[in-house]
């Protein structure tokens, strides 16, 4: 396998990406965790080639963790202070894993490449978590969903990227028409109610919620429910195509 700094990339430019699913009435972000000795969880990243768009790279890195392909994908940040580097997580990494410090020491190139201030383009991405199968990478110890609660401290500012990046999916998402996108093929207007007040952490009222949503313009009916019980069968409903 080739190092990163041989493969073609625009050297200093990343991508950061923040893939959000829904599960039980709670959102998840997927995280990997390093092979390496010491806690160290970062968010699913990559570089661009040199004759790539930036958003076919970020579908190529998506897809290369989820084993999706089509995912609904929006960028919301492109972070580049002046001190933005990996040198404080490179040098904990090597001061933990002595065997990794002798093989970067024979490849200074790597590490000076590696710990050069980066401008990261942070997007996210929000799937139905019943369709993706987490794909662990080479340096990866586990790749897991965690509740947004309960995001572990990760390298970097990738903490502040989901932050943000959770901040702009609450901005936006009625104008994106993006919820659905979380949610399997059909559903009702209860499961879009609970994923709605999931994301925002609040309560809302059932009747003026379903107005909100119907408004929107965004969805097609379809057949009812029928559960066997007594009370009346909720609609199903489907993003229009």
């Amino acid at each position: 396998m080739h190092a990163p700094s041989e493969q073609g990339y625009i050297q200093q430019v990343s991508i950061d990406c923040v893939i959000f699913g829904y599960q039980d009435q709670q959102l998840k972000v997927l995280i990997p965790k390093l092979l390496f000795r010491g806690d160290f969880w970062a968010l699913p990243s990559g570089f661009v080639y040199q004759d790539e768009d930036i958003d076919d790279a970020a579908r190529r890195i998506l897809q290369d963790r989820t084993g999706i392909k089509e995912v609904w994908l929006e960028q919301f940040q492109v972070t580049g202070t002046a001190n933005r580097n990996s040198r404080a997580f490179v040098d904990q990494l090597l001061e933990l894993n002595p065997d990794l410090f002798s093989r970067w020491q024979t490849r200074r190139q790597e590490h000076e490449w590696f710990t050069r201030r980066f401008i990261s383009i942070g997007y996210y991405a929000l799937v139905d978590i019943n369709q993706v199968v987490p794909q662990k990478h080479e340096i990866d110890a586990c790749i897991e969903w965690h509740t947004i609660r309960d995001i572990p401290p990760m390298i970097m500012d990738h903490n502040q990227l989901v932050s943000k990046a959770l901040e702009t999916l609450r901005l936006t998402l009625d104008q994106k028409l993006s919820a659905f996108s979380l949610l399997p093929e059909a559903f009702t207007m209860k499961d879009v109610q609970a994923l709605y007040e999931t994301i925002y952490q609040t309560t809302f009222a059932r009747n003026n919620f379903q107005k909100r949503i119907l408004h929107l313009n965004a969805l097609e009916r379809l057949e009812k429910k029928f559960t066997g019980a007594a009370n009346k069968a909720p609609y199903l409903y489907r993003r229009q195509q």
